[in-house]
């Protein structure tokens, strides 16, 4: 997507920060680096935890999201990886996962969606991490893309490209 962006898009701002393992620490930096943005006209991307941080961010802002297998319930989901971990990006890379972040990400959780059709989710019956179905009913009322099969990195993303930019205006 950052590609494409800087290919077809040059105009548009693209950032994608590496964020710090606490959930409230992480929204605190994005809510600083996206404070003189045009709310009206900015969106938000995210995959799985960042999924759930787009909807965060979307709630607040009432900016369009869209969500890629997004987590759900990532505190319940995320509570038995309390200690070292590897990042999922460069496993050379490690944080220390802290039990505070459980509670962080409870309190980030949310009852609802205020405008569901300012979200796209795309969703894969395959994704071996998370449960479509709960996917499928956290965002009932926005525009679902569901994938039979796929999996939870979404490998095909570029297949899916076109959707994700029609739904931001961009195509």
């Amino acid at each position: 997507m950052a590609a494409l962006l800087a290919a077809d898009y040059p105009e548009l701002t693209w950032w994608c920060p590496q964020l710090p393992p606490s959930p409230r620490k992480a929204m605190a930096m994005v809510a600083h680096g996206i404070a003189d943005w045009p709310q009206s006209r900015m969106a938000v991307v995210g995959s799985s935890l960042g999924g759930f941080y787009a909807s965060w961010v979307a709630e607040r802002t009432g900016c369009r999201a869209v969500l890629l297998n997004p987590a759900v319930d990532p505190a319940r989901d995320l509570q038995k990886y309390i200690g070292e971990q590897s990042g999922w990006h460069d496993p050379g890379e490690s944080f220390f996962f802290q039990s505070e972040f459980v509670l962080e990400l409870r309190d980030m959780t949310l009852s609802g969606l205020r405008r569901p059709d300012r979200y796209l989710a795309v969703i894969a019956k395959g994704d071996e991490l998370l449960d479509w179905r709960e996917m499928q009913t956290r965002y009932a009322g926005a525009r679902i893309r569901l994938l039979e099969g796929g999996d939870h990195a979404l490998s095909d993303f570029e297949l899916h490209l076109p959707t994700v930019m029609a739904f931001l205006g961009l195509a």
